[in-house]
């Protein structure tokens, strides 16, 4: 283990002494389990690992699909089941958040698979001009700049004062190493604009009261903040949520910041300094990728 120039932060091979300090990981999925293709099986044994001792791993991701169906997609790509015991997502705290304010007529940004995650609620998707609310889940192009792509309608959005859910927080994704926008991008372009947002996800504390809440359901108990350990890979979510929760964080080297922190597959120290001047939180430590 090494310790970093800026910010004298731990720099970790493996997992195993950090993860023994825990009860409890609440663990980011991509760029963390899986790139979107496949898994990384290196992360998952850690997991396994930390619960056949004692721990329980519930996964905290911005996915906008509900938790069932999240399950479904790590089966897809390889994440072994023992790795994990339960799971909250954007998905879920959308669904919350839409009975908790009674809205009905929606007008969904996103991919027609993603409407789904409306299933079973009191809801109608409606055109804009009918619409008591948005709900972003994704672009309408990840590929686009979201400003041409959506400003026409997000201006006409704000003219009628409509709230705005973002169903996915982030505002980029790796999918096996190229970054999309994600529906993050869309919701902030609209809150400068002037628009009001929930943000359905990391880093805002609704995600880790739910996670806090089946951690504490699976182990039968309470459970203090400081024996738990968020890991996920994202300066501005995974490591300002947690800290905003009171609880430690690993920094995954190998995800969203892999172009600014690795070099030939190790941390940079030097960079890593760089990445964190100016941020309020430090991390308990850094690792290129989840191993044991």
């Amino acid at each position: 283990m090494t310790m970093t120039k800026g910010g004298n932060v731990a720099i970790l091979e493996g997992a195993a002494q950090l993860l023994a300090r825990y009860d409890v990981i609440f663990c980011d999925v991509w760029g963390v389990l899986h790139n979107g293709l496949r898994a990384y099986a290196p992360a998952g044994d850690a997991l396994a690992r930390f619960r056949a001792a004692g721990g329980t791993v519930v996964l905290v991701s911005n996915s906008p699909a509900r938790s069932s169906s999240l399950a479904t997609l790590l089966d897809r790509v390889g994440v072994r089941r023992d790795a994990w015991d339960a799971a909250v997502t954007s998905g879920d705290l959308t669904r919350t958040h839409l009975t908790e304010r009674g809205y009905r007529r929606i007008f969904h940004i996103g991919s027609p698979g993603d409407t789904r995650v409306f299933a079973g609620l009191d809801i109608e998707l409606v055109e804009l001009k009918r619409a008591a609310a948005v709900v972003c889940t994704a672009p309408f192009d990840y590929a686009a700049d979201a400003d041409a792509c959506h400003r026409s309608l997000l201006t006409e959005a704000l003219a009628r004062s409509l709230p705005f859910v973002c169903g996915n927080p982030d505002l980029v994704v790796d999918v096996d190493g190229e970054l999309y926008i994600c529906a993050g991008t869309v919701a902030q372009l609209y809150e400068t604009m002037g628009g009001k947002v929930y943000w359905a996800g990391k880093p805002h504390r609704p995600a880790y009261e739910a996670a806090h809440k089946l951690a504490q359901n699976v182990r039968g108990r309470d459970v203090s903040p400081e024996r738990i350990l968020a890991i996920g890979d994202a300066v501005r979510t995974d490591l300002a949520g947690a800290a905003q929760y009171g609880v430690d964080c690993l920094l995954v080297a190998d995800g969203i910041h892999r172009d600014q922190l690795l070099l030939d597959g190790r941390v940079d120290a030097a960079q890593l300094g760089k990445l964190l001047d100016g941020v309020p939180h430090r991390p308990v430590g850094v690792i290129p990728a989840l191993v044991w």
